[in-house]
């Protein structure tokens, strides 16, 4: 799934959407360390008040929010796994009764806390979906009727929230005139940060693909690794943080302590060349995201301006970096949206590609960093007098 794909469903969930029907809404209460279940219960979407409903839109929102690779991982299912969270999901999915597909969802519960304790009590949110996309819109002009045509796919969404216990407070009683204490003992269900949560199937192409399913952390870049292998019984990820450490790991393998900026900044705007060229894509949404192996890279170390740059050497760096010569970085998770030089002096902050007009340079036996700039330099409101070195 691409971003564009996420927000377009993200933006479905609102009140009396006809293009996305939220079917059954299943919330499972699960006691910490115990991980027995206190409470459960299964209804129609619609036979919630608003509010409620209001609360959990905004919270499904938020299980699609976040980067690719950071927050959001499309994950492949391992195969060959008995009970594997794939057939049961996909079982669910098909489900004709609501008893057959609350089984199903208890069974990924039971998954869920097999073997993983939590110190406070949590919920776990089902809701199963019909999510339509307009593919062409009805022509207005026409004399035939009918609705847009749309594709139609059914899914299931699942969110693991936090259970907080409520804080002692102060009120103010408007009928009585006077300040009450106000205790509150019904504890809270933390739907505005999701511990983390999944999108089944993920849909590539306007169709759904079994194979894949989109997860969520509430962390970036810390994915529970538990929740994906031994629940979700996927595939092993690697983070957006962990490529682009890779990433760098291997140029200072291939270039080495010292480099002149401006090779940095060739560096990244040839990669960022790659993203743009995929975004301005008109088949952007039939293509895989790009990626980059070692012979990528050794091309664009080469016209960046690296030195002594060859095959042997790039192929090298993967191997002993990564331990994989094959693998691909994905272009758009090295590109880093702004890079910090850090002195004791002071920190600057700057864009990647402005990398270029900045100096490190020894004046009369100081060592100095040296900005280039294209307007006068204000401190404070004070215009800072030039001086000529």
């Amino acid at each position: 799934m691409n971003k564009k794909d996420i927000a377009n469903i993200r933006k479905q969930f609102k009140l009396d959407n006809h293009l996305m029907n939220i079917r059954e809404i299943f919330n499972v209460y699960v006691k910490k360390e115990s991980g027995e279940i206190y409470h459960q219960v299964s209804q129609p979407f619609q036979m919630l008040e608003q509010e409620p409903q209001e609360l959990f839109l905004a919270n499904f929102k938020k299980v699609l929010s976040g980067a690719l690779d950071a927050k959001l991982f499309e994950l492949k299912f391992q195969r060959d796994v008995e009970d594997s969270a794939q057939s049961i999901l996909f079982e669910g999915l098909q489900a004709d009764s609501m008893d057959d597909w609350n089984e199903s969802m208890l069974e990924i519960v039971a998954k869920m806390f097999a073997n993983t304790v939590y110190e406070f009590d949590t919920v776990v949110t089902f809701i199963r979906c019909e999510y339509r996309k307009v593919t062409k819109k009805r022509n207005a002009e026409s004399e035939q009727g009918g609705d847009d045509e749309v594709y139609s796919n059914e899914f299931i969404l699942c969110s693991l929230n936090k259970i907080d216990q409520p804080k002692r407070a102060l009120l103010f009683d408007y009928i009585e005139k006077e300040f009450k204490s106000y205790n509150v003992v019904d504890p809270i269900i933390n739907l505005e940060s999701p511990l983390s949560g999944f999108l089944f199937p993920a849909f590539n192409d306007n169709a759904a693909d079994v194979n894949h399913i989109l997860y969520y952390t509430g962390k970036v870049n810390q994915p529970d690794f538990t929740f994906i292998g031994d629940i979700l019984n996927c595939e092993d990820i690697i983070t957006a943080q962990e490529d682009k450490d890779g990433f760098e790991l291997i140029l200072k393998e291939v270039i080495g302590d010292e480099v002149d900026s401006r090779v940095i900044s060739n560096v990244y705007e040839e990669i960022d060349k790659v993203v743009q060229e995929y975004e301005a894509s008109e088949e952007k949404e039939e293509n895989e995201a790009p990626k980059l192996d070692f012979r990528d890279i050794e091309r664009i170390l080469t016209v960046s301006g690296v030195e002594d740059v060859d095959t042997a050497k790039v192929e090298h760096a993967f191997k002993s970096i990564i331990a994989d010569e094959t693998h691909e970085f994905k272009a758009s998770n090295l590109v880093p949206k702004s890079i910090k030089i850090s002195t004791r002096l002071a920190d600057v902050t700057i864009n990647p590609k402005d990398l270029k007009n900045v100096k490190y340079i020894t004046y009369e036996g100081k060592r100095c960093l040296l900005l280039e700039v294209d307007e006068e330099v204000v401190v404070e409101g004070f215009r800072l007098e030039a001086n000529t070195l």
